[in-house]
């Protein structure tokens, strides 16, 4: 199934802020002369906040001479408008900057003889929408970050500096039990920064996603996304499923199931499936998790791809599974969290092997440990280690970051 506009909505989501700033600027003004203006309404309602984010990535990754060693810090700079007559707006800058010596692959840097760190450095316009909100509904045109569910389809990939943003339409209803969410999508900023518009994904796709609150504590969605993607046609597809989650005391059941086929200009054609059974629960002040998930394939030719995804929190921090093996992948994980001295300990172990054959591709290990020093300052310690079977090569990697925001 896909769903077309009969109109562009290139041209809407194109718009600049200057001219969204005068419409509302002259719409005031004609409304109401005695009122405050709309300038001083939108500036005196408005927020605005600044963040530092520095990480620190190190990489060991078989294949390499050198180990990759990246110190990188992401400046953002956000403006939201006040509201007017029910409509208001966002800017929001991002800069992102290595620390002292490149010794890593930002994909954009020229340092091939390291691993990569896919954090390149640059500045650009992060978001830039207006938004209009009544009763229930919201129309949002321009530059700007969608999240569908828990991301694993469409997200925002927030993981690396440089964020995934989407030029786009989008339309949301929110009602008692019933929200509806439909975006037409111009351009995907994809995360190489502001010199990787070559990777961007131009093209017209449609992303319509449908939640219905059943009862206390289930929820069903329904969903169909259909990506057209006039430079990468291997990545267009289009893919339609539902969504389960639910609460059954002392356990919360997540369930998914997805089909996927070729769409618009793919060379290749072919069908998979996708499944998701996820345990979660917890025990005095221990969490735990545990689940398998199914990205499918067709006979080994075309696996199931989530090219929107923020792939980083599925099938291990590691990365080597961003792009799905032809074999497909099935994911087989468990995990346990807890809280001690106000550190958040979590660790997890994924044993992972291909659809079509049962291969067996690695397993990989994770842990983190995350500590909010006060309002304005939190701090992040993660690991991972993934042992290659017959997919890629062993890595290790460690991050350490600090988050200050004002």
């Amino acid at each position: 199934m896909s769903i077309r506009l009969p109109y562009s909505a290139k041209s809407i989501c194109c718009a600049s802020f200057g001219t969204v700033m005068a419409v509302l600027a002259n719409y005031s003004a004609a409304a109401d002369t005695g009122a405050e203006s709309a300038i001083d309404k939108l500036v005196n309602d408005s927020k605005s906040q600044i963040s530092f984010r520095y990480r620190y990535e190190g990489v060991d990754q078989d294949g390499f001479n050198e180990d990759a060693n990246s110190n990188t810090v992401r400046t953002r700079l956000s403006w939201t408008s006040g509201t007017l007559n029910n409509f208001s707006a966002k800017i929001e800058l991002d800069d992102v900057r290595s620390i002292g010596d490149d010794d890593y692959n930002s994909t954009a840097n020229g340092n091939g003889q390291f691993p990569v760190v896919a954090d390149p450095e640059g500045s650009e316009l992060n978001q830039a929408y207006i938004q209009y909100s009544h009763k229930g509904f919201t129309a949002i045109a321009g530059r700007q970050g969608i999240k569908l569910d828990d991301q694993r389809f469409v997200g925002t990939v927030g993981w690396r500096q440089n964020e995934q943003t989407y030029d786009a339409l989008r339309l949301k209803y929110k009602g008692k039990t019933t929200k509806f969410d439909y975006s037409y999508v111009d351009n995907v900023n994809r995360i190489f920064g502001p010199d990787g518009d070559k990777a961007n994904l131009k093209g017209g796709s449609h992303l319509l996603n449908v939640n219905l609150d059943l009862s206390k504590g289930h929820k069903v969605t329904v969903f169909d996304y259909y990506l057209d993607f006039d430079k990468a046609a291997a990545l267009s597809s289009n893919t339609y499923g539902l969504r389960y989650t639910g609460k059954f005391s002392p356990v919360n059941l997540t369930a998914s199931y997805a089909k996927q086929s070729d769409a618009a200009s793919n060379p290749i054609s072919y069908d998979a499936d996708y499944w998701l059974i996820d345990l979660s629960g917890k025990i005095g002040n221990i969490k735990w998790k545990l689940g398998q998930e199914t990205l499918g394939s067709d006979n080994g030719v075309k696996a199931f791809n989530t090219p929107l995804a923020t792939l980083h929190k599925f099938q291990g921090f590691a990365d080597k599974f961003l792009s799905t093996p032809n074999g497909g992948i099935e994911d087989r994980y468990i995990g346990f969290g807890s809280k001690l001295s106000g550190i958040a300990f979590n660790i997890t172990y994924h044993q992972l092997q291909s659809e079509h054959n049962s291969s067996d591709l690695g397993s990989e290990w994770d842990a983190s440990a995350a500590y909010k020093f006060n309002k304005h300052l939190k701090g992040l310690i993660k690991y991972a280690s993934y042992d290659a079977d017959s997919h890629a090569t062993d890595t290790n990697k460690i991050w350490v970051q600090f988050l200050f925001t004002l």
